[in-house]
């Protein structure tokens, strides 16, 4: 296993990380066990979680699991959508945030977060309030690195000059989809990354079983997140992501491997992608996923596979500049 280290912070996580949110859910404590371990034993030490996976149960499995090992592991959760049915069990105010963090901390039977995400903006709670309520976590040693996740560039990049001019702790890590269908992040997410030095744990690399191989123009299989669940069935619902899933299982046959690691191996191939976020609802499943780590992802692969769905244009949308093409008619290769 390859470990990178995480943005600026110098702690070192492996290239794929596991996220439990099938933990407590979709996978029972029994089978979560048994992917948290074969998880460990290929080397993965990154764990993501959040306190509204399965009503929070996902927290408290991977809790006891991590328990014997805690310092062995780096351990992620999440704050900001709702935890509860009280009005306040929400957002990203200052209340909410220390209350969510207090009970994560006794789900996961630990004394700190090594990173706190907040899962969401909160356009109802003025920035400050928030960036302040983490610095205070992190002072006290309740998290010790935070992030975003699902904010856009320009929220982060609020985030880190209000920080800078206040002398608080910062964004260590941004937490965004990306996949070979949503490849949004490329535009600006990834670049403010690699600019500002920020770690990257990308989510959703098989684009919800999309890009597993079971899927494609007119196949379905008979049960699935994308069958099952209508968030993701509406965010991977265009006909196009369905034909570039068959592309991507076409070019996995031709190349011996499995499709889903090729697509993992791709979102890991990215330069500012510090660890892909990878999970499973069983370990047969997760076994497709962990072979990105065999994939030698060459330059000539990424160019092949990134070639099977279009690229955003760019954060300015002149499409020409992406070949070159300056004002005046200046051809110019960078």
């Amino acid at each position: 296993m390859e470990y990178r280290i995480l943005g600026r912070t110098g702690v070192r996580i492996s290239a794929l990380c596991l996220g439990t949110m099938s933990f407590g859910a979709a996978a029972d404590a029994a089978e979560a066990a048994a992917i948290y371990r074969r998880c460990r034993e290929v080397g993965i030490n990154g764990f993501d979680s959040a306190n509204v996976y399965a009503g929070g149960r996902s927290e408290e499995i991977l809790g006891r699991l991590i328990a014997p090992e805690r310092d062995a592991v780096f351990v992620t959760s999440k704050v900001g959508f709702p935890a509860g049915d009280g009005v306040n069990d929400r957002g990203l105010s200052r209340r909410h945030i220390r209350q969510a963090v207090e009970q994560s901390l006794r789900r996961l039977r630990t004394d700190h977060l090594d990173l706190l995400f907040v899962h969401t903006y909160d356009a109802d709670v003025a920035i400050d309030e928030t960036l302040r309520a983490l610095d205070d976590l992190v002072r006290r040693g309740e998290v010790l690195y935070f992030g975003a996740s699902n904010w856009a560039a320009w929220q982060i990049a609020l985030a880190l000059g209000r920080s800078a001019a206040e002398g608080w702790s910062r964004f260590s890590c941004i937490q965004p989809m990306y996949n070979l269908v949503k490849r949004q992040a490329e535009v600006e997410l990834l670049p403010l990354a690699e600019a500002q030095a920020l770690g990257v744990l990308t989510y959703s690399p098989l684009g919800g079983g999309l890009l597993s191989g079971k899927y494609g123009v007119g196949r379905r299989p008979p049960a699935g997140r994308l069958v099952e669940n209508q968030m993701y069935g509406t965010r991977y619902g265009e006909g196009a992501y369905y034909e570039v899933a068959d592309r991507l299982a076409e070019r996995a046959k031709a190349h011996g491997v499995h499709p889903a690691a090729l697509a993992v191996a791709w979102a890991a191939a990215h330069p500012a992608v510090t660890a892909p976020i990878i999970g499973a609802r069983t370990l047969a499943q997760l076994e497709g996923s962990l072979g990105a780590v065999e994939i030698e992802m060459t330059s000539e692969l990424y160019r092949e596979i990134s070639a099977l769905s279009p690229a955003p244009p760019p954060a300015t949308d002149r499409s020409e500049e992406r070949e070159g093409v300056r004002y005046g008619g200046i051809h110019e290769r960078e």
